[in-house]
């Protein structure tokens, strides 16, 4: 798949290691989905295919091969210089484990003492940070501290300000920003030439530009989805048949991608409502908006029941129907 969004990111970390003065740990920071993950893995695998670097080392892009044979153990998921930390599955079951634990970060530790059997680099990516459980956190800030020679670390962070402030300390940052809308939707188009403009623009608008989500928005069907909210604030469901349909839909930890996208999308259809309005008609639209803000902020402290959600987000916008459709 193509990328988009790392430019800054990248050409930063190659100056770094063409001068010779690559940190030895990287904060990577931006929203969940801007691609900071891709971004590790394409640097990671960089830092075992290719020397020291340093002075006198000639511009190399960041996907450019390097050494054959460790380019071909990292395709392969075998190169013994790469380690990745991340939330493992619980056992039996396909759901992950809530953090990433105190033993996943004391069996890196350990590897750390090894000398390395391959390449100038040891690579360690950290996906996320914020996953860490507390001990984990510190464990992993003991060897930020005294870190061990030829060894980079790549922390993906979707939440820097959480983090322990002596864990940024330790790191140099690259922040991973909204993509531009026009660079955004040209992107989009070109990934999903079949699907309207209309869809891609309304697409970009809706992901605040950050190309992860785009692609989970543009994938669950926007057009489809904003055809029923629309349909609830016309006609005001009657009978409760659609805010039923759009609870199920919105429901249980496989549905999360599709409540958000519900989410996104009210916000753009209550402002079209607002724009179609006398004046003397807005304050309720606002008054709706409101109201879906605390619902989501509610149920975000709460245990997130997508059907309670969608049902609620479903009843604001029925209630914003002329009240000569609810009254048929």
């Amino acid at each position: 798949m193509a990328l988009i969004g790392h430019q800054t990111p990248e050409e930063a970390f190659l100056e770094a290691w063409a001068a010779g003065r690559l940190h030895h740990a990287w904060l990577l920071a931006g929203p969940q989905g801007m691609g900071k993950a891709a971004f590790a893995a394409r640097a990671a695998r960089f830092l075992v295919t290719h020397g020291q670097g340093g002075e006198g080392t000639p511009p190399v892009p960041l996907d450019d091969m390097g050494d054959a044979a460790a380019d071909r153990l990292v395709a392969a998921g075998n190169h013994p210089e790469m380690l990745l930390l991340t939330r493992q599955p619980k056992d039996k079951s396909k759901d992950l484990a809530r953090n990433i634990t105190i033993d996943q970060v004391r069996g890196m530790i350990r590897r750390l003492h090894f000398s390395l059997s391959l390449g100038d680099w040891r690579v360690i990516v950290v996906d996320a940070i914020d996953d860490l459980e507390t001990d984990a956190a510190n464990a992993l800030l003991k060897t930020l501290e005294e870190p061990p020679a030829q060894t980079v670390f790549f922390l993906v962070s979707h939440s820097p300000g959480r983090l322990l402030p002596t864990i940024r300390s330790r790191c140099r940052t690259l922040r991973f920003q909204p993509v531009e809308h026009d660079v955004m939707t040209a992107w989009l188009h070109e990934l999903r030439p079949m699907t309207e403009m209309a869809e891609v623009r309304a697409t970009v608008a809706a992901s605040g530009g950050v190309p992860g989500k785009a692609l989970a928005l543009i994938d669950s069907d926007v057009a489809a989805m904003e055809k029923k909210l629309l349909a609830i604030a016309t006609t005001g469901d009657p009978g409760n048949r659609l805010r039923e349909a759009l609870a199920r839909e919105v429901g249980g930890t496989a549905n999360r991608a599709r409540l958000e996208l519900v989410i996104d999308i009210v916000p753009g259809l209550l402002a079209r409502i607002a724009r179609d309005r006398p004046i003397a008609e807005i304050a309720p639209v606002l008054a709706g908006w409101d109201r879906v803000q605390r619902t989501v902020r509610d149920a975000i402290r709460g245990s997130y029941d997508g059907a309670m959600v969608g049902f609620e987000i479903g009843n604001c916008l029925a209630e914003l129907a002329p009240k000569a459709a609810t009254a048929r």
